[in-house]
């Protein structure tokens, strides 16, 4: 039966009792093997499951939390780029190219701790983890409200930087835990809703404070780090104690139920749980032509995203614009990357391919690009259509977010490309501000350039991966005709810790 299907029905008969030649295998499988070996004999032979009814319940409770987390991380570090526009400069005697080593120290913090959130996410629960770590980065925001000078403003955002590097590499390993690699599409499109969501409501929040008096206590930027701050560590309080790590766990699920999911997702041929690392896999993923071309695109086009996540309210602004007027106008650009994150996800789960929906919002953003940087400084209204542009960016970024978990098997692996995956991400919003020097103000056209030449060879290495996948494809199908169906993967062997090199029944979604 289609995993797409409203009805699957009872795994009776379906989980093959070990025989010797199973023995070796059973001895390293994952986590949920184990749970369904122990429910072999329940009598659940007669009964059949809704897989909808069962994807709703983990719907409402996974995916808004994913949401929440995601949004407060971005708005952590975009408050920032609001505050930039503020007094923040003024009051911390910023000078020079302060503001864009702020920036940087983030992503370099992100970029470094991913190296030890490949052992963490593979040694402790991926949920408890990043649920941890939000709190702490929440705590990091607000301490940015007691700053006084660049050094001391220069520590939370190394902490900042350090809290978040779980928050992408979490959610990747969390989305295929529940969900088949279509239905991850766009669960994981809904969680990175939230930098659109968090440039509007940042905007929004940005204006307001903005207009608080400057006779308080505390300038407006102080107060409104402490209110993200203190919001941060309320939603990671709420995650750590609302969602578990696997469908095992799951509160809201009888063990049929949680059985039918495991059945249901065994397709994916990822595994759920495995806490054991495997050097090897490391050495493989090195090896992989695929997990480099994944790097590299996720690289170029997160420099544009650098850019555009730190530098639109400037841009705007110096288009002639007031501080206030720039942070409106920089709302829009929301809206914009809201609905690019939304239709990639919506068309891959209908089938539709992810290499040509990652072009295909990409090229939107390199017309952008390309007015911001050739047109002429007197035409305000071709540059700003062209940032706003640019911000489709966040659509081939949603798409390799979760394209990536897609095609990564092996639980070692898979955390090591995951983790390594945001600290690229990492790498490209540092290459993004350190192109913004100060000498090149007002128009910064280098940093403009810099986005157009990224955005193009994201298109060049993205096509790459997909003549690769389909190469690959061709070559499995010459020596296999076993077809991925939930029945014939419900085997001690699909849940043993093999890769996605290792297993040959394996396919790349593309």
């Amino acid at each position: 039966m289609k995993t797409g299907d409203k009805q699957i029905g009872a795994v009776d008969g379906i989980l093959p009792t070990p025989t010797p030649s199973h023995s070796a295998v059973v001895n390293d499988v994952d986590g949920a093997w184990e749970f369904l070996d122990k429910h072999r004999n329940e009598n659940i032979q007669d009964e059949s499951v809704d897989i909808l009814a069962i994807r709703r319940k983990n719907d409402y409770r996974i995916v808004p939390l994913g949401f929440l987390l995601y949004t407060m991380q971005f708005m952590d570090k975009l408050v920032l780029n609001y505050a930039g526009v503020m007094t923040l400069r003024e009051d911390l005697n910023l000078k020079g190219n302060d503001f864009s080593n702020l920036v940087t120290a983030t992503y370099v913090a992100i970029a470094v701790w991913e190296i030890p959130t490949v052992y963490f996410l593979q040694r402790f629960p991926a949920a408890k983890y990043m649920a941890i770590n939000a709190i702490l980065w929440g705590i990091s925001t607000a301490c940015g409200a007691a700053a006084h000078n660049y050094q001391t403003l220069l520590v939370t955002r190394i902490f900042l930087g350090i809290f978040e590097a779980t928050i992408n590499p979490s959610l990747m390993l969390i989305s295929g835990r529940w969900y088949t690699k279509p239905e991850q599409a766009p669960r994981f499109s809904f969680w990175l809703l939230g930098l659109g969501v968090g440039q509007i409501v940042g905007g929004a929040i940005s204006y307001g404070f903005q207009l608080v008096s400057p006779t308080l206590p505390l300038q407006g930027w102080r107060i409104m780090f402490i209110l993200l701050g203190l919001v941060t560590i309320v939603f990671g309080g709420l995650t750590f104690w609302y969602m578990p790590d696997t469908p095992m766990e799951a509160p809201w699920l009888t063990d049929r139920e949680k059985v039918a999911l495991l059945k249901h997702i065994s397709i994916n041929q990822t595994g759920v749980e495995n806490r054991k690392v495997r050097v090897a896999e490391i050495l493989e993923a090195l090896r992989d032509p695929q997990v480099w071309l994944i790097w590299l695109s996720v690289t170029l086009f997160a420099g544009t995203g650098g850019i555009t996540i730190a530098y639109s309210s400037t841009l705007i602004r110096n288009l002639g614009y007031t501080s206030k007027q720039a942070t409106l106008l920089n709302m829009p650009a929301g809206l914009i990357s809201i609905t690019v994150m939304l239709i990639p996800g919506w068309a891959v789960r209908r089938g539709h391919h992810r290499w040509a929906w990652a072009l295909g919002t990409l090229f939107p953003a390199i017309i952008g690009s390309a007015l911001m940087s050739f047109l002429p400084s007197t035409n305000t209204s071709g540059i700003l259509a062209g940032i706003y542009l640019a911000n489709f960016i966040p659509g081939p970024l949603t798409i390799f977010w979760n394209w990536a978990p897609a095609n990564i098997a092996g639980a070692t692996k898979r955390a090591f490309v995951s983790a390594l995956l945001g600290g690229l991400f990492a790498a490209g919003g540092i290459i993004g501000p350190q192109s913004f020097q100060a000498r090149d103000a007002p128009e910064y056209r280098p940093a403009k350039i810099t986005v157009l030449a990224t955005q193009a060879a994201g298109a060049c290495t993205t096509f790459a991966l997909f003549l690769y996948y389909v190469r690959q494809n061709r070559k499995r199908n010459l020596n296999t005709v076993d077809r991925e169906t939930e029945e014939a993967f419900m085997s001690p062997e699909v849940w043993a810790r093999l890769t996605d090199r290792e297993n040959m029944r394996f396919r790349y979604s593309y």
